[in-house]
């Protein structure tokens, strides 16, 4: 798939071709869109950031195996030698002009950093268990990232994060407390993003802070999380749809912002729905929450759906469940699923109908009042 400003330039070129742009207007924006291009991970990129997470754990796995055999002394002094001979050397090689090899030396010294906290913590007979020193380590690649203002780290400061999140939150069976924690790392990490200009780490945390708050549902009361989730997802999706120029310049998250209010709504929706399936042979709150589910992806897609491909996906992969749910849960027999998936095709097909006409006359009255 074409990237943005590939279907830019072409655009250009299409307008230049057609009459509507002269050669210096078409030079002027080819140049404003070189300039502002975002620089992409070129496949040498890809393979240099590979390499140097084999190489991080061929070094701490030659370590470990050799644990025994080297003096306690120069086990600490190796891998703190590692870990600053990545920082220095990365920043170096990044000022000379090869940020790729650079930003993968970093990742060595925080993979480093990581095992480092293992091996000294087992050498020394340190308390604690993996999720203390998950912790640890993930405040010691953000205050990296930090310095080096570095998008890669922030990245992986927010996967150690979310490796956090996700050991404590399957732990809380064994009755630990419920990783609140989590919220401060959220809001610490989504304000870091904005000074090491990680658009990357900014899309994750808020798919993580979703997965908090499923597992948080889990937990409590479900309907006291899914409900203010689904509200919350939906004024956001709204606010990004009508105020998008407003909204993306304070999140920066490249027009992405409904693709994740869908999600979110989607999601709270889902838990709503699986709280009241027990419940839908004798009341309505399955039915209605499928209802508002439906609209909701209807509404979606027809708003923001012609801006965004994967938009749609989400909202098609979310009307399949939603007929998968219904099918399972609500109906009792082929007959009543048959009239149900009947229904629901016949309101669909009239507003489309009606959405087809609407953008037929839209288009028709721009046509004439670019002629005129």
């Amino acid at each position: 798939m074409a990237s943005y400003s590939s279907r830019v330039r072409a655009d250009i070129a299409r307008w230049l071709q057609t009459g509507l742009i002269d050669a210096s207007t078409a030079g002027a924006l080819t140049r404003d869109v070189e300039a502002n291009e975002r620089g992409s991970l070129s496949f040498g990129s890809i393979l240099a950031m590979m390499a140097a997470l084999l190489f991080g754990a061929a070094i701490l796995i030659f370590v470990a195996a050799n644990w025994e055999a080297i003096p306690r002394l120069a086990r600490v002094a190796a891998l703190f030698a590692i870990i600053l001979a990545g920082y220095v050397g990365g920043a170096v090689l990044k000022m000379r002009d090869h940020a790729a090899i650079g930003e993968a030396l970093w990742i060595v010294a925080a993979a480093a950093f990581g095992g480092s906290i293992a091996l000294i913590g087992q050498m020394y007979h340190l308390s604690g268990d993996e999720a203390s020193a998950l912790v640890t380590w993930g405040a010691g690649t953000a205050l990296a990232a930090v310095a080096l203002r570095s998008n890669p780290l922030t990245v992986a400061s927010v996967g150690i994060a979310d490796a956090w999140l996700f050991l404590k939150g399957f732990d809380y069976f064994g009755r630990t407390e419920f990783p609140h924690l989590f919220v401060v790392m959220a809001i610490a990490l989504f304000a870091i993003s904005f000074w090491t200009r990680s658009q990357a780490a900014r899309h994750l945390i808020i798919l993580s802070v979703i997965f908090y708050l499923v597992l948080l549902a889990m937990d409590h009361e479900t309907l006291q999380v899914a409900i203010p989730l689904v509200v919350v997802s939906a004024l956001l999706f709204a606010a990004a749809i009508f105020a998008a120029g407003t909204v993306d310049r304070i999140l920066q998250l490249g027009g992405r912002l409904p693709l994740h209010a869908l999600i979110g709504c989607l999601t709270g929706l889902a838990m709503i729905q699986f709280q009241l399936a027990d419940e839908a042979s004798y009341t309505s709150g399955f039915a209605i929450a499928s209802a508002v589910a439906i609209a909701g992806i209807v509404a979606a897609i027809m708003l923001g759906g012609r801006e965004s491909r994967g938009l749609r996906w989400v909202a098609y992969a979310g009307f399949a469940f939603e007929l998968a749910i219904i099918y399972v849960v609500m109906l009792q027999s082929m007959l009543d699923t048959a009239g149900f998936f009947l229904a629901a095709a016949v309101l669909l097909g009239v507003l489309a109908l009606v959405i087809i006409r609407i953008e037929k006359r839209m288009k028709a009255s721009g046509v004439e009042g670019a002629r005129a």
